[in-house]
């Protein structure tokens, strides 16, 4: 398939309707699973049994497969023709953001005020979050064991920074917050605390009986929505870019591959798990037995052996595709002096000899021919010598599955904030990169 015309604003578009609709990884996840059952796929249960139906090319023509588990999805496309062997091509992205997360017990508040008690998750540039219109977002867990999502995305939340009247020195000595005591937002007025204020203000959102919640996984988000910034409209502003951007991507990706007709040799895989802003050890997570077991039971279905098994491991391809840092205007010197990663330059490559990223030089082969093939120019990312290296899912991925992996993204600033900044063309560079990649 040659690629379409470049600079197509339309998947751009669409990306900032995704990114609003992503909420929380949950409403990530559901939004893709939506958007790929247009294209054909079936959702398949873990707990069923999986006979040659639920991997294989059914009588209608479609193969799209997908797995729900939580705040992750694993979603497959089995051609006419594969064999038990038949390698993987697989994309792997993160539905998680760095954000702060409704504690166990939300009601809290002083002087007056009524407050969300909220904890820290990953690594988020918090000054990005004070004096910010914020909703909230995640799962509730229903009495009878099933869940549902709710999203309050308007403003009910802020976390009000100090007045420079009271803290004279944030001009010398810059902002100093104490991650308990200075971020817990205000949501109203009121000398009482009652427990279960928040619960119950989201059981009548969500249309819920009350009292009917037991648990939940909620979390604040920006309200603000996705915008184009700049004279010519060529950036792109918005929340949850690391790494919604990347999970758009392949979902738009792998739903072109499995629609178009062409042939293909390879099966092609979107891997987008949960958890990698805190290290990935979860049973949603990229260090978790998720992926592995999806492709074992795919093999198997199609009346594989472990020895096929083995095989189709052993050609198997992951692009780990995250955000990267572009070269920052004022901060030129935190970048590698002959690596400079441009917004809208095309899709990075990611290296570092420590194995911080799990590129090599047959893993750049790999990609560089995909960018070919798709007409889409790549950079180069390698860190400073001085300044420490990010990770990713890369080296979780070819280490647990001993799968060759190349880690490439999109070059973006801010990273971590609550509001990133990328090329409003390379978003569209990069879906081209991978459908290519997954047509093998």
């Amino acid at each position: 398939m040659s690629a379409p015309a470049r600079f197509d604003r339309g998947h751009t578009d669409d990306l900032m309707s995704f990114l609003a609709a992503g909420a929380s990884p949950y409403h990530a996840v559901a939004t893709a699973a939506e958007r790929l059952e247009k294209a054909g796929f079936k959702q398949v249960a873990e707990t069923d049994a999986w006979d040659t139906e639920a991997a294989a090319t059914s009588a209608t023509g479609s193969g799209g497969r997908y797995v729900l588990r939580g705040g992750a999805l694993i979603a497959w496309y089995v051609p006419e023709g594969a064999e038990p062997h038949t390698p993987f091509h697989i994309i792997g992205a993160h539905t998680d953001s760095p954000n702060l997360r409704i504690k166990p017990q939300p009601d809290t508040g002083a002087h007056g005020w009524r407050q969300v008690a909220v904890e820290i998750y990953g690594g988020p540039l918090m000054n990005s979050w004070l004096d910010r219109d914020l909703g909230l977002a995640g799962r509730l867990t229903l009495r009878d064991g099933s869940s549902t999502l709710v999203n309050v995305d308007r403003p009910l939340l802020r976390v009000p920074q100090l007045a420079i009247h009271l803290d004279r020195s944030v001009s010398t000595e810059g902002l100093k917050l104490d991650k308990q005591r200075h971020l817990q937002p205000v949501w109203g007025l009121g000398n009482d605390v009652r427990e279960g204020d928040l619960i119950a203000f989201l059981e009548q959102e969500a249309g819920l009986t009350a009292g009917w919640v037991t648990g939940w996984d909620l979390m604040v988000h920006p309200v603000e929505p996705p915008a184009y910034l700049g004279r010519d409209r060529e950036l792109l502003a918005g929340p949850r870019m690391d790494n919604l951007l990347s999970v758009h991507a392949g979902t738009a990706a792998l739903a072109a591959v499995a629609t178009s007709g062409a042939p293909l040799t390879r099966i092609p895989v979107l891997a987008a798990f949960d958890h990698e802003e805190n290290g990935s050890q979860s049973d949603t997570g990229a260090d978790g037995p998720l992926l592995g077991s999806v492709l074992e039971r795919s093999v198997f279905a199609r009346g594989g052996s472990w020895e096929d098994r083995a095989r189709a491991f052993a050609g198997t391809v992951c692009l780990s595709s995250d955000t990267g840092h572009a070269v920052h205007p004022n901060y030129a010197e935190r970048h590698d002096p002959t690596h400079h990663p441009r917004v809208n330059g095309g899709p990075i490559l990611k290296v570092n000899v420590n194995n911080r990223y799990a590129t090599d030089g047959s893993g750049r082969a790999v990609f560089a021919a995909a960018c070919e093939k798709a007409n889409v120019p790549f950079q180069t990312f390698v860190s400073n010598n001085a300044m420490p290296c990010g990770t990713t899912i890369g080296p979780i991925t070819a280490a647990r599955h001993g799968i060759r992996t190349v880690d490439i993204g999109v070059a973006i600033l801010s990273m971590h904030s609550a509001r990133e900044l990328c090329g409003a063309d390379d978003p569209f560079l990069l879906a081209n990169a991978l459908v290519a990649f997954l047509e093998g």
